[in-house]
């Protein structure tokens, strides 16, 4: 199996063409998501990705942290963005 670098990197330049359009606008069939340790970013994804087990594991990892108090009015993710970025361009190719 190899690794389709310009269809991951048109994914990831997807999402944040998401980040930047306006910050209320969340399309139908996506979730608005904050990513990062100090400095949230935020991310639209697909709620599909809500179903695949890594994803489950970031959501884990939110449970943990903050529980279901989520201060910035989306669901808050404790993971770097870069490996937020990658993790997202790999569920795409899925």
């Amino acid at each position: 199996m190899g690794i389709h670098l310009p269809s991951m990197i048109l994914h990831a330049k997807q999402v944040l063409k998401f980040q930047s359009r306006n910050q209320l606008h969340v399309p139908k069939g996506h979730i608005a998501v904050y990513v990062g340790e100090t400095k949230k970013t935020r991310f639209v994804v697909p709620i599909s990705y809500l179903n695949h087990p890594c994803f489950l594991d970031l959501l884990g990892q939110a449970e943990e942290e903050f529980g279901f108090n989520h201060p910035l009015g989306g669901l808050t993710i404790p993971c770097d963005k870069d490996a937020f970025i990658d993790l997202t361009s790999r569920l795409h190719c899925c």
